[in-house]
């Protein structure tokens, strides 16, 4: 299924929309996955750093009281960071610290894959494009054109991660679990 995806994306003349497409259909069933392992193995195996984005984006926006229309950047994963509420609703018997945990790690998991769609190695730094105009650019080493909501400080950081905590706290109490300040650690 994952490479299924991943051709899906790849072949068609925008990536970025069939990306759009199928994050828009896949989503409802992300929803209606019963486990955290399954969701977190289905997202994690996904062969498409681009489709990941789309997926965790919605999944974001779906948490989120009230969504925001800025595109996916730096600035948005930070508006998820600030904005954001426990991902899934309906795990009654789950743990509130394991609910924040999940958060975190697709959060963590978003940022990678942005990353990945924008700035790593050098097939990956064109996701957007087409596959033949992705070698186009390869070829004249084209740098990939960041975003102006690409252009965020430490101080923005550092804000964003100070209103998660206490927010955090106000639900969980003091001190957080070890695997809470890990992943905030990561995320900064």
């Amino acid at each position: 299924l994952q490479r299924m995806l991943s051709i899906a994306v790849e072949v068609d003349k925008s990536p970025n929309c069939s990306s759009c497409k199928i994050a828009n259909v896949i989503f409802p069933f992300i929803l209606n996955i019963p486990l955290r392992s399954q969701r977190e193995a289905f997202l994690n195996t996904m062969g498409s750093h681009l489709l990941r984005c789309k997926l965790l984006e919605l999944l974001f926006q779906h948490s989120c009281d009230i969504p925001t229309t800025l595109p996916l950047s730096l600035a948005k994963i930070l508006y998820f960071l600030s904005h954001s509420s426990v991902v899934l609703q309906y795990q009654d018997e789950t743990a509130t610290w394991q609910r924040w945990d999940e958060m975190l790690h697709y959060l963590s998991l978003l940022l990678m894959s942005y990353q990945n769609v924008i700035l790593a190695f050098p097939l990956a730094e064109h996701l957007r494009s087409s596959l033949i105009d992705r070698m186009d650019l390869i070829i004249q080493k084209a740098k990939p054109k960041l975003q102006d909501s690409d252009d965020i400080s430490h101080l923005d950081v550092q804000l964003n991660v100070e209103d998660l905590i206490r927010r955090m706290q106000q639900v969980l109490g003091q001190p957080f679990p070890q695997q809470i300040m890990e992943k905030l650690c990561m995320l900064r």
